[in-house]
């Protein structure tokens, strides 16, 4: 039953093949021959990896807070802030997604589609942040010859283009998105940052990248 046991390779094959589907159904010229049916397809799909990877990251994040010498005592880790709002936003991925399966109409769409992925993507954004606190009391806040460092930076760069889709992705009054184009391109922006910043901390690929 090994595979069960939650590792980091898991967390970031999860979260690389949850952003290949994301980067896929949202690709230029490729999401609009898929339509919208193949599109929300790969998002429902891509959305369970995310949900996965998130629950690992959350499993490894460690204790809830630490003991601190000034009151209330206890502080509330930011590494764990940062996987706990972070594995927030990939459930109300989950509910996004699943629910644009069975919206037939973009305006039908408001209720279950748009406000989980505005929240998701704060919740994103959130725990970019949240990220930077933690690697700054491990390390310094500008290390670019690090490579954890420039895992946290493309983290942070893929939740604000989240960001950005989720404004795009806004129901106006009639019924219509604010903007198709920012919503398209900040999922796959975002998606792409998800996958590199995973794919740059992977063990196996740091492994093979030293022995090379």
């Amino acid at each position: 039953m090994s595979f069960l046991i939650p590792t980091l390779t898991k967390q970031c094959w999860g979260f690389m093949i949850g952003s290949a589907f994301f980067a896929l159904g949202s690709a230029p010229g490729l999401s609009e021959a898929l339509g919208t049916a193949g599109s929300n397809i790969l998002f429902f799909i891509g959305a369970w990896f995310f949900t996965t990877a998130g629950l690992i990251q959350l499993f490894l994040s460690g204790a809830v807070a630490v003991p601190v010498p000034y009151p209330p005592g206890r502080m509330v880790r930011a590494e764990w802030l940062t996987a706990a709002t972070q594995s927030f936003g990939t459930l109300m991925f989950n509910v996004s997604t699943s629910a644009a399966l069975y919206a037939k109409a973009i305006s039908s769409q408001e209720h279950f589609v748009w406000n989980p992925d505005a929240g998701g993507s704060v919740a994103f954004l959130v725990s970019g942040f949240f990220a930077f606190v933690a690697y700054s009391r491990v390390s310094r806040l500008w290390e670019p010859g690090k490579v954890g460092w420039w895992s946290v930076l493309i983290n942070f760069i893929g939740c604000v283009a989240f960001g950005i889709s989720a404004v795009g992705s806004y129901i106006l009054a009639n019924g219509s998105s604010l903007s198709g184009p920012l919503a398209s391109w900040g999922t796959f922006i975002g998606a792409i940052c998800f996958l590199l910043a995973s794919l740059v901390v992977l063990p196996q690929w740091r492994r093979s990248k030293s022995i090379a």
